[in-house]
């Protein structure tokens, strides 16, 4: 089982070329960035994760950014968008930016994507909320169709353009996978129908290893290669007892959510992550 480790990286915390340097240097085989482009001060929508929004959530760098910074320092680690607010952004743009960065990086980008959380944010970008994973569907439709064709052109309910040029193409090919994080069963499902594999929130409500089999099974009933789809962990538990158990389940990754801290603080804790993992082997 692979580990990665995710940060909300800030303005006051280790910078992510440091960071990456160090998760490397550690042996960890990728580095999650999260993004939210602002907080709205209304705060209606209510966090998942508690009743307090921590404040990392306003302070995040931007993660295509913050990921270049980590490539430059980095040779073999993958860098990974974890999530990227799809619904939030210009599909032409971002699919430009997830090609670049796997060009720059040598092929070394996954893209990890979700419908987010808050209303009022994708409010400020123009987004319904109610109609959001309608609006990612087709925004990843159509950033595929800008990847794997010379003249590219898309024609959906909220994506349309016509026939057009767009350089660089990703260096994986046909692109960079593609994780879809989420509940189960709705994230699963979405990522079974157009992603490369499903990254579900690992101590929300829901037991990871029992969705897991609930997910190989959906994934067998779909007709695709449950290889072709498989299931990472975000943010589990840092036990070894619960590493242990997503191994022996057969789950591609656990990605170790760390705490936003300065650079002191950061290389401790990526020490004692590294010998928590140590003793899987």
């Amino acid at each position: 089982m692979k580990i990665g480790i995710s940060m909300f990286v800030t303005d006051t915390s280790i910078s992510p070329g440091e960071l990456g340097a160090a998760v490397e240097a550690r042996g960890f085989e990728s580095l999650w960035m999260p993004e939210h482009t602002h907080i709205p001060v209304s705060r209606k929508s209510p966090w998942g994760g508690g009743p307090e929004l921590p404040d990392h959530y306003k302070q995040t760098l931007e993660p295509f950014m913050s990921l270049t910074a980590a490539a430059m320092t980095t040779k073999h680690i993958k860098l990974a968008t974890g999530i990227c607010l799809v619904v939030e952004r210009d599909p032409i743009h971002t699919a430009k930016q997830v090609a670049s960065i796997d060009y720059l990086s040598g092929g070394r980008f996954i893209f990890g994507i979700g419908g987010g959380w808050n209303a009022e944010e994708m409010a400020s970008h123009g987004t319904d909320f109610k109609t959001r994973f309608e609006l990612m569907r087709e925004r990843i439709e159509a950033m595929k169709a800008i990847w794997t064709n010379d003249v590219a052109e898309y024609h959906g309910k909220f994506v349309d353009f016509e026939p057009m040029w767009c350089w660089p193409k990703p260096v994986q090919k046909p692109y960079p996978p593609i994780l879809l994080g989420g509940a189960f069963p709705y994230g699963a499902r979405r990522a079974i129908e157009y992603g490369d594999g499903w990254m579900p929130i690992g101590g929300r409500d829901q037991d990871p290893l029992e969705i897991g089999r609930r997910f190989r099974q959906m994934v067998a009933e779909s007709g695709r290669d449950p290889a072709s789809v498989p299931m990472s962990v975000y943010g589990p538990r840092h036990e070894l007892d619960q590493l242990r158990a997503l191994r022996d389940a057969g789950m591609d990754r656990a990605v170790l959510a760390m705490a936003t801290a300065p650079r002191d603080a950061a290389l401790k804790k990526l020490d004692e992550l590294a010998d928590l993992v140590a003793g899987l082997d």
